[in-house]
């Protein structure tokens, strides 16, 4: 499964990056606005930070397909390098996604909310859907079944659309998700971390020190004994 980092701060990319294996990053206008930086930028950081080959998902802010084909075009000549348009599954967007897809720009449908919104988009050439869990599951929804049904529909249907779940806030919500078919999670910096977290993790490698040094004494590595 690839796991991308769902965030536009530096810094987090920075660590991310050097420390996980990272295969990408996904923003928004939202996650955009939160960084109080100029847009084109702070994209072209990212880039250069994570490199060509990673994907940088990045999404178009119009509503009526001409202005997001307009903006999807721009963003992939500025940006340039593996670069995917976020174009959400409204009627004007499924109109962009069928024009783009022809002219070969790589998108993904985003705000997917139900089965038949990621089935319309996969049709129209979408070569990611992004179902928001976490979302679905605040309004009495079940975000890991859609992303479940998501998976079956494209398995019928031999449909080569991957699943890039996304909206988590907690660990357990991308564990599900990768258990039932996503195949990519975006995630924040801070479940990332806590991806690896555990308790008796840290227990045992304290355990393992202590009992090194019992023997060996403090601060000395494997070779120096």
């Amino acid at each position: 499964m690839l796991i991308l980092l769902d965030t536009a701060n530096i810094e987090y990319i920075r660590k991310g990056i050097e420390y996980y294996p990272i295969d990408g990053v996904t923003t928004n206008p939202s996650i955009i606005s939160k960084e109080n930086k100029d847009f084109l930028p702070l994209l072209k950081e990212i880039r250069k930070i994570i490199g060509k080959d990673k994907a940088l998902h990045v999404q178009a802010l119009g509503t009526n397909a001409e202005d997001i084909i307009e903006e999807a075009l721009y963003i992939n000549d500025k940006i340039g390098g593996n670069l995917y348009v976020k174009i959400p599954v409204i009627n004007e967007g499924i109109k962009a996604m069928k024009i783009l897809s022809d002219k070969n720009i790589k998108i993904t449908a985003t705000a997917v909310f139900t089965p038949l919104q990621a089935l319309m988009a996969a049709k129209s050439g979408a070569s990611f859907v992004a179902p928001y869990v976490n979302r679905l599951d605040n309004i009495s929804g079940n975000g890991i079944k859609v992303v479940s049904d998501i998976s079956k529909l494209f398995k019928i249907h031999n449909l080569d659309t991957k699943i890039l779940a996304a909206s988590f806030k907690n660990v357990e919500q991308v564990y599900n998700a990768s258990l039932v078919g996503s195949h990519a999670a975006t995630v924040p910096f801070n479940l990332i971390e806590d991806m690896l977290y555990h308790p008796l993790t840290n227990k045992s490698v304290d355990k393992f020190i202590d009992d090194w040094e019992n023997i060996y004494g403090k601060n000395k590595k494997i070779n120096h004994v």
